[in-house]
C-alpha cells in the first residue's frame, strides 16, 4: 500500500509534477476515481481542471477487465487481445459499447452542467487517474486530448505497471507514475481506502476548480487576449488563409513563418502564440502556400518563394487599421526561420526582431550578413547537425544575435517543458525588442 486515499495520491503526484507549475497546462482527470487525483494536482499546478470523459469497456462476465474504452469525439480503442482471450463476439462487443456511450453523455450533462470544456487548443494537457491497469482508458484519454488540438500530453499516475511505458508510450509525450511495482495486479490494493468515486464528489471537485480560478483570475497578466478570427491574408496575386489575435493594447505584432509540412494549425506554433498573446504581443499565423501549392514539394522547400510571401503579408498586416504603427517581428521555425531570416534582410523590412526555433537560418545563406533586426536561435541541446549549422549561421550574422541552446531538447522540442523553454525565450526576446517602428519620412 502507497496511498491513504486519492486526494494523498493527488498530493504525492502533484510534488513530482512540479515542473508543469507556471506553465499553460490543463489538467484533465479520468471519471471517476481519477478526477480527485486531478483535483489536488491542478490545485497544486494552479492550473484549471475538466474532466476527459471516457468509459471503459468493461468484458460482461468480468467487468472491471477492460477490453477497451471509448471517450468524446467518437474516439474508440479497442484491446484486441483482451477481447480474442475472453472470446468476446462482436454483438456483445457493441452492446457494452451502446450502453457505456448512454453513460458517457449522461454524465457530460451532469458534471459540466452546462459549462463548455476547458479549452485544451495548443496547450500541454495534463492527463491524470488513480492508476493504470490494462491502459485502455488512459490511451483513449490521450487521444482525446490530441484530437483537441494539445501541443503537449503528459500522462501522470500513481501507480501502474512497471511495462506501463511500453504500453502508452506512443500516446503520451511524457509518462509520468510515482510507483511501477512488479507485483501489479490491480490499482485497488495500493490504496487503503479504495472506495468507490461517487458523481457529487466529482461535481464537487470540479466546481471548486471553478470557484478558485474566480478567486484568482485578478492576478492573471492584463492583457486581455481574443479568439482568433480567421483572416484573408493578401500576399501579391495569392490569397492566403491566417489568424490573427490582438490583446488589447498589444506592443507588436508576430509573424510566424512554418516548416516544412506545417501549417497555420500547428499546434507547436500556436503554443508559443499563445505564450506570447499572454504578453501583449499579437501574432499572426498564417499558411504561406495555397493548398494547391503545397501538392508540388519543391514549393516547401522554395525559401525565396517563402520569404516572399512572408514580405507580403508583412505589407498586408501594416496596411490594416487596427495594426498600424505597430512593431513587426518574425518568429520562423525549422525551414520557416530562414523564409524570416530571408525576408528581414529585405532593404527597409524594418523589422523589430526575429526568432528561430529548431531552424535553418544557413538556407538563407548569403543574406544573413544583411540582416539588421535583433535575432535569437533557439535550438534543442540533442540537435546536434542543426546546432552547428546555427552556430555556422550565427558567425554570418553582424546585427545583435544570440544562440540559446534547451539542454535535453530535440528537433522538435517533445520532450517535457522544453516548448516552454522555448516560449519564455521568445517571449522575452520580442517583449525586449519590439517597439513601435515609426514610417520612414521623405
Amino acid at each position: 500500500m502507497f496511498f491513504r486515499d486519492r486526494r494523498d495520491a493527488g498530493r504525492q503526484l502533484a510534488a513530482r509534477l512540479g515542473h508543469l507549475k507556471g506553465t499553460e497546462v490543463v489538467v484533465l482527470g479520468l471519471p471517476r476515481g481519477g478526477v480527485p487525483v486531478a483535483a489536488e494536482v491542478a490545485g497544486a499546478l494552479g492550473a484549471p481542471l475538466d474532466v476527459c470523459l471516457v468509459r471503459k469497456l468493461g468484458v460482461p462476465f468480468q467487468p472491471e477487465l477492460g477490453m477497451g474504452a471509448i471517450g468524446e469525439g467518437g474516439v474508440r480503442v479497442i484491446n484486441d487481445a483482451v477481447v480474442r482471450t475472453a472470446r468476446i463476439t462482436p454483438d456483445e462487443l457493441a452492446q457494452v459499447e451502446a450502453r457505456e456511450r448512454e453513460v458517457l453523455e449522461s454524465r457530460a450533462r451532469r458534471y459540466r452542467a452546462g459549462r463548455e470544456p476547458v479549452g485544451t487548443e495548443g496547450r500541454t494537457v495534463l492527463v491524470v487517474d488513480d492508476g493504470v491497469a490494462t491502459g485502455s482508458t488512459a490511451r483513449a484519454a490521450c487521444r482525446i486530448a490530441r484530437a483537441r488540438g494539445a501541443a503537449r500530453i503528459v500522462l501522470a499516475v500513481p501507480v501502474a505497471p512497471h511495462d506501463w511505458t511500453a504500453r502508452l508510450g506512443e500516446d503520451a509525450d511524457e509518462l509520468v507514475c510515482l510507483h511501477t511495482p512488479w507485483d501489479f495486479y490491480a490499482v485497488g490494493p495500493f490504496y487503503a481506502d479504495f472506495s468507490q468515486t461517487g458523481d457529487d464528489e466529482v461535481v464537487a471537485c470540479l466546481e471548486e476548480a471553478v470557484a478558485r480560478s474566480l478567486s484568482t483570475r485578478r492576478t492573471e497578466p492584463p492583457h486581455a487576449v481574443p479568439e482568433d478570427p480567421e483572416v484573408d491574408v493578401k500576399a501579391g496575386a495569392m490569397v492566403l488563409r491566417g489568424q490573427l489575435t490582438l490583446p488589447e493594447s498589444a506592443a507588436g505584432v508576430v509573424l510566424f513563418a512554418h516548416g516544412s509540412g506545417s501549417s497555420r494549425h500547428s499546434p507547436r506554433n500556436r503554443f508559443v502564440a499563445a505564450g506570447l498573446n499572454r504578453a501583449g504581443l499579437g501574432t499572426l499565423l498564417f499558411d504561406l502556400l495555397t493548398e494547391e501549392e503545397e501538392t508540388d514539394r519543391a514549393n516547401v522547400f522554395d525559401t525565396g518563394l517563402l520569404a516572399r510571401r512572408l514580405t507580403d503579408a508583412t505589407g498586408w498586416l501594416r496596411g490594416q487599421p487596427e495594426t498600424e504603427g505597430l512593431a513587426v517581428g518574425y518568429f520562423g521555425a525549422s525551414t520557416g526561420a530562414a523564409a524570416a531570416l530571408w525576408a528581414a534582410a529585405e532593404p527597409g523590412a524594418r523589422i523589430a526582431a526575429v526568432v528561430s526555433r529548431g531552424g535553418r537560418p544557413d538556407l538563407a545563406g548569403p543574406r544573413l550578413p544583411a540582416v539588421t533586426a535583433p535575432t535569437l536561435l533557439i535550438v534543442g541541446g540533442h540537435d546536434e547537425l542543426v546546432l552547428d549549422l546555427n552556430r555556422d549561421a550565427q558567425a554570418r550574422l553582424r546585427c545583435e544575435n544570440r544562440l540559446a541552446v534547451v539542454p535535453g531538447a530535440t528537433h522538435l522540442f517533445e520532450e517535457p517543458g522544453t516548448l516552454e523553454q522555448v516560449t519564455d525565450l521568445a517571449r522575452d526576446w520580442f517583449t525586449d525588442h519590439m517597439a513601435p517602428v515609426p514610417h520612414t519620412v521623405a
